[in-house]
C-alpha cells in the first residue's frame, strides 16, 4: 500500500471512529502499529488531527483522533487524490484486458484437448499449434 493510499485510508477511518486503536488501523490497513503512530504523529504536527482521551473513562488509555477542519480538507484532497489514481489504474486494466480479447479473438478458439487421452493428446495439440 502506497504511503498516499495509507493517508487516505486513515483519515477515511478517523472520520468514521475517531476513538479506534492503533491496533486496530493496523489491522485493518494491513501496516504495524509503528507505521500508524508515525502517521497519526505526522497528521498531528500538520494540524490534521487532534489527539485527546476520553475524559469521563476511568481507561485513560483510550484516546480519540478527532480531524481538525484542516484534517477534513486534507481528507477531502486525499481523497480526489485517491479516485484520480484508482481511475488511471481501471482505465490501464481496461485497455490490457481489450488487448487480450482482441489477442484472443485474433487468433481463434485453443485447441480442444481431451483429457482422457493423457500427455500425448496434449503434446499432439501443442504441435500441431493454433
Amino acid at each position: 500500500m502506497s504511503p498516499e493510499e495509507v493517508r487516505y485510508r486513515l483519515l477515511q477511518r478517523l472520520a468514521r471512529d475517531p476513538a479506534v486503536s492503533q491496533r486496530e488501523l493496523a489491522v485493518e490497513l494491513g501496516v504495524s502499529v509503528g507505521k500508524i503512530n508515525y502517521c497519526l504523529q505526522a497528521l498531528i504536527e500538520k494540524g490534521h488531527v487532534k489527539f485527546d482521551n476520553f475524559r469521563r473513562n476511568p481507561d485513560k488509555r483510550h484516546y480519540a483522533y478527532l480531524l481538525t477542519p484542516t484534517g477534513v480538507e486534507a481528507k477531502a484532497w486525499a481523497t480526489v487524490q485517491f479516485l484520480r489514481r484508482k481511475r488511471a489504474e481501471y482505465e490501464t486494466i481496461r485497455a490490457e484486458i481489450e488487448a487480450l480479447q482482441s489477442e484472443l479473438a485474433q487468433q481463434g478458439p485453443p485447441p480442444v484437448v481431451d483429457a482422457n487421452a493423457g500427455a500425448n493428446a496434449t503434446e499432439s495439440a501443442i504441435e500441431r499449434g493454433p
